[in-house]
């Protein structure tokens, strides 16, 4: 129940952040803004997370877990209420920033929970079951939340959000056991000692600048993928609740596909799967006009994509030594919001000067960035194993 009680929580939160990327054209029309500003909300939430989720974890890292989530969830719930009634744009852009500061502190301490939870055997479960929240966010969260917002008003959509984060915030309280807290978990380093050099910092940079690059190039199209599939592909508006709810499910898909088919080979994964996201994104703009071909192309982006944030995670747990994996997870969650925000500050740019048609090219292109990495990181992985056995021999 504890772990259910987390990844509901995680769903709500991961809702919370990609919920407007389904109302654009509503809150757009509303607020009497361009689409490419509504967009930049999801740049000023993750930029909000980047900027504020290092300090203020340090800053609070005595207290308690368990009373954290449930605040979070609470800020949460009246950020999104802010937003369902914010008289103009200013103050959604204001509700948003409030929610990226709760949506920070919720990250930096979630995946550590789960694994206080669990046995140490059972960690590696306890936080894939926690993350499956926000997978579900894409499958349901934001397919359903669009749906609302397109039948009932966007308003009522964040409305509603609210009220279920404070039901969340309960369900937490009631049943998500307190864990003992970081600072006591971890002892103190004595002063003045020194943290030896760790031969794979070099190699973890690598994989979080290849988290943070492919997802600039998602996100930048992804954020404005509403007006994509109305525009360039003729959906009606009604329809685009369903065919998020389908993307999200071929997401979910490669999700399972990565955990047990790629799991022990993370870097031949990777691989494939951003070279299927790059044709698939290519063949959904080539065919837009083409509502199969295009709906098909739809369908394995989501397939391909969904695979490549768990992969992304396997292969920085598999590049980075034991000693090193807490700090390198971190820098992971920061590159993936830069990715984030970043994306869709480049997404509102490139709408803005090139239009809609250049944002799948400019996806397409930062993928082949992407794969260069991945293939450098292989490389570098390879040589440090062969420079460890010819040590261990000598």
């Amino acid at each position: 129940m504890g772990l259910i009680a987390l990844a509901g929580a995680v769903f709500l939160s991961v809702t919370s952040e990609m919920i407007p990327t389904g109302l654009l054209p509503d809150m757009s029309q509303s607020l009497g803004v361009s689409e490419a500003q509504i967009g930049l909300l999801v740049t000023v939430f993750a930029f909000t997370v980047v900027i504020t989720s290092t300090p203020l974890t340090a800053l609070t890292k005595r207290w308690p877990r368990h009373g954290m989530i449930v605040g979070i969830l609470v800020v949460l719930a009246i950020s999104n209420l802010l937003t369902a009634i914010a008289p103009n744009y200013g103050f959604v852009v204001g509700s948003r920033i409030l929610g990226g500061i709760a949506h920070g502190m919720f990250w930096s301490i979630v995946g550590a929970y789960a694994g206080h939870l669990v046995p140490k055997e059972q960690i590696g479960r306890a936080v894939s079951i926690t993350l499956g929240g926000g997978t579900l966010a894409f499958v349901f969260g934001v397919p359903l939340g669009t749906f609302a917002g397109h039948v009932f008003g966007w308003r009522l959509s964040f409305g509603f959000l609210a009220v279920l984060m404070l039901v969340g915030a309960v369900l937490v309280w009631r049943f998500l056991p307190a864990v003992e807290r970081e600072s006591d978990a971890h002892p103190r380093r004595e002063r003045g000692a020194k943290r030896p050099k760790d031969a794979t910092v070099v190699a973890v940079v690598m994989v979080c600048l290849v988290a943070a690059v492919t997802m600039i190039g998602h996100y930048a199209f992804y954020t404005f993928v509403v007006p994509f599939l109305t525009d360039a592909m003729g959906v009606p508006a009604g329809n685009v609740g369903g065919l998020l709810f389908f993307y999200g499910i071929a997401g979910a898909a490669g999700l399972v596909l990565a955990g047990s088919v790629f799991g022990p080979r993370p870097q031949l994964g990777l691989i494939l799967a951003l070279v299927v996201t790059g044709i698939s994104v290519v063949a959904l703009s080539v065919f837009a006009a083409m509502p199969i071909l295009a709906i098909a192309a739809f369908v394995v982006w989501g397939l391909a994509f969904g695979a490549l944030p768990p992969l992304l995670q396997t292969r920085l747990l598999h590049t980075a030594s034991p000693a090193f994996r807490d700090t390198s997870s971190a820098l992971y969650t920061t590159a993936f919001n830069i990715g984030i925000g970043g994306g869709a500050l480049l997404g509102s740019i490139v709408y803005d000067m090139g239009g809609l048609l250049v944002l799948p090219y400019v996806y397409v292109g930062l993928l082949v960035v992407s794969i260069v990495l991945v293939l450098v990181i292989g490389r570098m992985t390879r040589a440090r194993a062969a420079a460890a056995a010819s040590a261990r021999t000598a």
